[in-house]
């Protein structure tokens, strides 16, 4: 009889655990936290590094309030409400966006190279121009065909490189890695 009892009562904890399927309060406790480690640091970032981080418009506002801020606790609490306003971002992907910002991350250095190459490629070669424009149909093409004369004057002159660089920025977002920092959709069930 007694060994009934603990069958029901194994098999009611059982059903529990099943039923218990979200987070503990913990669990998000420790999220939440992470998010704030994350606004954090971002917080520490320039301007020109948060603007290529695709930021939610609140967060991005609340970062530069962060900045105005100058007692401890005022500061606290906007970290805590930075924290909150990331709340539906997934940690791992803000890390990569802020690592591929920052060019800490091996995509970052990729696309970095790859964008000098072209850059190169293109004061190099006429030819390349018209490749490079049907690969990238969205860029404006009489801007880009006169950053590449002003480019090539200035590396003929011996001046500094102002086109080049120029250049350079114009390319590299076209080659980074464009990132979504939302969480994923949670698979549904859709058996009935």
């Amino acid at each position: 009889m007694a060994r009934n009892r603990d069958l029901r009562e194994d098999s009611d904890e059982d059903d529990f655990e099943d039923e218990y399927d979200r987070p503990s309060k913990s669990q998000i406790k420790r999220e939440l936290q992470a998010l704030q480690d994350l606004g954090k640091e971002m917080t520490k970032l320039g301007a020109e590094t948060l603007n290529r981080i695709p930021l939610p418009e609140d967060v991005r506002e609340a970062i530069d309030e962060y900045a105005k801020m100058k007692s401890f606790g005022a500061q606290r609490r906007q970290l805590q409400l930075i924290g909150k306003r990331m709340n539906g971002l997934d940690p791992e992907r803000v890390r990569q966006a802020i690592d591929l910002a920052t060019g800490e991350s091996r995509a970052a250095v990729a696309a970095h190279h790859k964008a000098e190459r072209l850059r190169d490629k293109l004061l190099a070669e006429d030819a390349f121009l018209t490749e490079f424009i049907q690969t990238y149909p969205s860029l404006d093409v009489q801007s880009l065909r006169q950053t590449i004369r002003s480019a090539r004057r200035e590396a003929a002159t011996g001046k500094p490189p102002k086109s080049a660089r120029e250049l350079y920025r114009i390319i590299y977002p076209l080659v980074s890695p464009n990132m979504d920092l939302a969480k994923p959709a949670e698979e549904t069930d859709t058996d009935y």
